[in-house]
Order: structure tokens, then C-alpha cells, then sequence
């Protein structure tokens, strides 16, 4: 691996930065990890993030020490996401393709709420929904003892139901206030050591 510097993937020759970037990419992957995602796509958007220019495919290969496949399946991914996008470099003949990350973090999780998440809680109340009418038009058919499980299961679906009606409220208000705030005006929170 070269130590030529920030630029084209290398790593950065001074310690303290080496270690900045080792912890970030470390850091990126368990949190993507975290949130359902694979932890390469943690890294990779980490090394484009970290990245004063434009890496390729080559870059992130060298950088990261993955196989290209991973690479490559995973940059997809974060481009399907709005995560990262392609990109062409002046200078820079060829075949090869370019990526940087997205800097604007409203913008990465509005596409992630938007996309996956209210996705997924809509298909959970559909679910939900689809229970209750199937116990409902069972019930009277059922013996007494199925009928009070079905009037208790029909009660904790409708209970759940209302958790994530709830988790949809709150997704469709990130998202509509998404575009009107502005981080850098929030306070920098420091942990507690």
C-alpha cells in the first residue's frame, strides 16, 4: 500500500491523521452495522467522505484492502441511497469511474426515512392490517377459547398498530422539516467521561 498522501485513496503519511481515519472508517462500518447496512458500506462512504477529491474503484480497493466485487456491490448500494454519486474527473482518461460522498446529511436521511424506513413501517401496518381483517372474519367460527386468543391478538396487532402509526408520524415529520434546518446552528453536544 502506497503512502503518498490524502489524495487518489492513499493513506495519509502522519500518524494522527492515519489514526483519524482508521477510527472514522472503524467507527462508519459498526454503525452501519448498527443500522442494518453492511459495514463496508460504512467504510466506503467513510474513505469518500474523508476524501479531498474523487476516488475510484482502484482507490477504495487499495485503501479499504477489499475485494472488488464488495467494493463494487456496495458502491451500487450507496448510490441507490443517494449516499454517494459518480463522478467525472477532469484529467482523468479512461474507463475508470470516479465517486465522492454526500455531504449533505439532511439530504442522505431524508433518502434513507423516505426509502427503506417508511417502506418498512408501511409494510409492517399492511401486515397488521391484513391479521386483523382475517381474525375478524374468522371469529365467528371460532370455539369460544380460539375466539377470546383472537380477541386479545386483534387487541396487541391494534396496539402495535398504533406504535407504528406513531414511527410514521415522525418520519413524515423529519422529512418535512428535513430541507429547513440548518445543523450548524445546533449546539455541539460533548459525552460524558
Amino acid at each position: 500500500m502506497s503512502e503518498a498522501g490524502p489524495n487518489n485513496g492513499h493513506r495519509p503519511t502522519d500518524a494522527n491523521l492515519r489514526a483519524a481515519q482508521d477510527s472514522m472508517l472503524d467507527g462508519l462500518g459498526q454503525l452501519s452495522d448498527y443500522f442494518g447496512f453492511s459495514k463496508v458500506m460504512g467504510q466506503l462512504y467513510g474513505a469518500l467522505l474523508l476524501s479531498p477529491e474523487p476516488l475510484s474503484l482502484d482507490d477504495l480497493l487499495e485503501l479499504l484492502d477489499i475485494s472488488k466485487a464488495s467494493v463494487s456491490m456496495n458502491l451500487r448500494t450507496l448510490e441507490h441511497m443517494g449516499m454517494v454519486r459518480q463522478v467525472w474527473v477532469r484529467g482523468r482518461g479512461g474507463r475508470r469511474k470516479y465517486y465522492e460522498a454526500e455531504t449533505d446529511f439532511w439530504t442522505i436521511i431524508s433518502n434513507i426515512l423516505a426509502g427503506r424506513e417508511m417502506r418498512d413501517v408501511e409494510r409492517a401496518l399492511h401486515v397488521m392490517d391484513d391479521n386483523i381483517e382475517r381474525l375478524s372474519n374468522a371469529l365467528p367460527d371460532m370455539n369460544p377459547e380460539d375466539q377470546r386468543l383472537a380477541e386479545l391478538y386483534v387487541e396487541r396487532i391494534q396496539q402495535m398498530q398504533s406504535l407504528f402509526r406513531f414511527a410514521q408520524l415522525i418520519i413524515t415529520t423529519i422529512l418535512s422539516q428535513a430541507g429547513n434546518t440548518d445543523l450548524s446552528n445546533l449546539p455541539k453536544l460533548r459525552s460524558a467521561d
